[in-house]
């Protein structure tokens, strides 16, 4: 996938896979500074010894919330810029389900697919992702979602045909 493309370019783009993001691992590091940063200091989070013993994970696994909030950053590796774009904005998301816990070590990676894209006003575009979050080794992933971004541009940079 091209690192810029067009406006004009999205509505062929619609049901492609447009980005794969690097592995990401999730380690304990990663992990603590979510639960200080959400005030979420579960033991399954925090307490590998305690969550070795008392869980069937082997240890402490990622809060769901820190892998969803990881897709900003795949999002940023992996998707193509859009030229004419002067913000995004992120609208929200749809059938977000934790499938597979992530375990502390294991590296992740986020796939991309461009389920929408549809005009909202004169300089908005919104589009869709079905995202999936793959857990390296792993055969489910750990989470599938969609996700609502708003693409704002200037209306004169409206490519015609759009």
């Amino acid at each position: 996938m091209p690192r810029e493309i067009s406006l004009s370019e999205v509505p062929s783009l619609i049901g492609q896979e447009i980005g794969v993001s690097k592995w990401i691992t999730v380690d304990q590091t990663m992990i603590d500074a979510f639960a200080g940063a959400t005030d979420d200091h579960q033991f399954i989070h925090v307490d590998p010894v305690r969550a070795a013993a008392e869980t069937p994970f082997g240890g402490t696994i990622a809060h769901g919330f820190l892998t969803l909030s990881l897709l900003s950053t795949m999002n940023y590796d992996c998707l193509p810029k859009i030229r004419e774009q002067t913000m995004g904005i992120n609208y929200g998301f749809d059938k977000v389900r934790f499938m597979t816990p992530v375990r502390c070590g294991k590296r992740i990676r986020g796939h991309f697919v461009l389920s929408e894209g549809r005009l909202r006003g004169a300089g908005m575009m919104m589009t869709s992702y079905e995202v999936t979050i793959e857990i390296e080794g792993e055969r489910k992933p750990a989470l599938t979602a969609t996700w609502m971004t708003i693409i704002q541009f200037d209306p004169k940079d409206r490519p015609e045909g759009l």
